[in-house]
């Protein structure tokens, strides 16, 4: 009896301990992130991180607003400027223009009607046209494109989760950036696109294309009828509480009729040109890593205990490519 009695035992724990390991819920994105492996995750080049420093808070609290500079192909010129400015000291003294609830903060040189006079920007900056919002390469992407589904997908083409997007052929991402594109007969198009916290160049009427001394982030629901119209030149990694909680600006587009609510800017620094013990240092989930692509499908489809409805799908802007800080690895 005693043997038959520990044998019952011994099966209810190991069917016990089979029900709660086939029951275990699925990792939520955040923990796909968390136990991704450390090759998956890519350094940012000091040179592609801006930092804008604000005056501190009256409790004191710091207020700094770090920005990653998009890569190749896309919004060289314009970032190239960016550099430029950056060490110019261009931006010190500067202010914050404009916060338009739900769309942008803008910042940088000041519209002609603001009544306010124009600095004068430093020599040599890149002058960009229309065809340059967008990168080509060859239409070899017909087959995945013809593929894509609401479902983030990763083909054999292309190394990033593909999926469809209701302003493109399809809606991806390439080193670490969200972008979408169209096919055309012998040439795609692909641009990076207007997700929460992207940057752009604010610019004039076109031709002008603007030259990067006025930019913008975006702190609402994505503007994606701005892509392919305005340079997106890279992405705030952290402050953008310090952008998004400012107060509303009560003029037009969000304009401070009040030019005592702008917000000065203390100073704009290369990363790459500060101090070794002042310098951040960031790195993103590669998009091509497996991790990336778990990442995805679990933004797309929720499976995690709160949910309860998977949605079967995502927009691109809903997958933001997770960044992490390393200064204290």
């Amino acid at each position: 009896m005693r043997i038959l009695f520990a044998a019952t035992c011994a099966l209810a724990l190991a069917t016990a301990a089979f029900a709660q390991e086939v029951e275990a819920p699925p990792p939520s994105p955040s923990e796909i992130v968390s136990l991704a492996p450390t090759d998956d995750w890519i350094a940012i080049d000091p040179e592609n991180l801006v930092v804008m420093t604000l005056p501190p808070l009256e409790d004191g609290t710091e207020r700094k607003v770090v920005m990653q500079l998009i890569g190749a192909p896309f919004s060289q010129g314009w970032v190239a400027n960016i550099r430029t400015l950056a060490r110019a000291k261009y931006w010190d003294g500067s202010q914050i223009l404009r916060v338009q609830d739900n769309y942008v903060v803008q910042w940088g040189q000041p519209d002609p009607e603001m009544g306010v006079e124009p600095k004068p920007v430093p020599e040599g900056l890149k002058v960009m046209t229309e065809g340059e919002y967008t990168a080509g390469s060859p239409n070899w992407l017909t087959g995945p494109v013809l593929q894509a589904k609401r479902q983030p997908q990763v083909f054999e083409d292309w190394p990033a989760p593909m999926m469809t997007d209701a302003y493109a052929d399809f809606a991806s991402f390439r080193d670490g950036w969200p972008i979408a594109g169209v096919q055309g007969m012998h040439l795609a198009r692909q641009w990076p696109v207007h997700c929460y916290g992207m940057v752009g160049v604010g610019r004039n009427m076109s031709p002008d294309t603007g030259d990067g001394s006025q930019l913008y982030t975006v702190i609402g629901h994505a503007p994606r009828h701005l892509d392919r119209n305005i340079a997106v030149v890279g992405r705030i990694v952290e402050g953008i509480e310090h952008l998004s909680s400012l107060p509303r600006g009560t003029g037009p587009l969000g304009f401070y009729e009040d030019e005592s609510k702008r917000v000065p800017i203390v100073s704009v620094r290369m990363a790459a040109d500060m101090p070794e013990s002042e310098r951040p240092r960031f790195e993103y989930l590669s998009t091509a890593s497996e991790s990336f692509a778990r990442y995805a499908d679990a933004r797309a489809n929720r499976r995690d205990p709160f949910f309860i409805q998977p949605a079967g799908g995502a927009d691109v802007c809903n997958i933001p490519v997770p960044v992490r800080r390393t200064d204290a690895e």
